[in-house]
């Protein structure tokens, strides 16, 4: 069984890393980002709870996320193990996953702050069907025009310089500094990720000794 969890800056293709562990291994990718999402899409009242803090512009609560975790683990359709992506974002989440949990490496994906800007202004979604694009390695056939649909490609709304600046910030200052509590349990592995995907895969997998 295999218990990894997955941490780097926004836009260091770390779902993308987590995606392919979880197909070669048949892992479970827990994405503690996609799962508050779901469960605003699904009404429930986790995702009320989600709803109420972001419109009074607060963040979502250590102890709701911390429980949103829990649940999920608790499920224990993770025959294989799993891989944890978006968690945890600060000390007091970190200390929780090592109070309770195991855990057999942790992935940092490495790149600078100046690729995950170009990286993220390069990001486009298509207004139509969703479909996500990217100006440097998935260009669509005709410039700003959806492959699939032909819907109109945009920038997401909070895909603007200020924003980056303000999460990547969020990031060197609160949960960079969790990467030496794992670091004093030997846990940490880094991993370049300023190359293409199938590069950057290849390294995790000699980190991890898949090879």
């Amino acid at each position: 069984m295999h218990k990894y969890v997955i941490m780097g800056v926004q836009g260091c293709g770390k779902g993308t890393q987590a995606r392919l562990l979880q197909e070669e291994l048949d892992l479970a990718h827990i994405s503690v980002g996609d799962i508050l999402r779901q469960h605003i899409q699904n009404h429930t009242k986790i995702g009320a709870r989600i709803k109420r803090l972001v419109a009074a512009g607060e963040l979502v609560s250590d102890g709701l996320v911390q429980e949103v975790v829990r649940t999920r683990l608790e499920q224990h359709d993770w025959n294989y193990g799993f891989i944890l992506d978006g968690f945890p974002r600060n000390r007091h989440q970190a200390e929780f996953y090592l109070e309770g949990y195991d855990c057999d490496a942790v992935l940092q994906i490495v790149v600078p702050d100046e690729v995950v800007l170009e990286r993220i202004l390069s990001r486009r979604l298509c207004s139509g069907c969703g479909l996500d694009y990217n100006l440097i390695h998935h260009r669509p056939s005709v410039a700003d025009v959806c492959d699939v649909c032909g819907g109109g490609l945009v920038l997401r709304p909070d895909d603007n310089p200020e924003a980056i600046h303000s999460r990547l910030r969020d990031y060197h200052t609160q949960t960079e500094p969790t990467l030496e509590l794992f670091r004093k349990k030997g846990l940490i592995l880094q991993v370049d990720g300023t190359r293409r995907p199938a590069e950057v895969y290849a390294e995790v997998r000699r980190e991890l000794g898949l090879v």
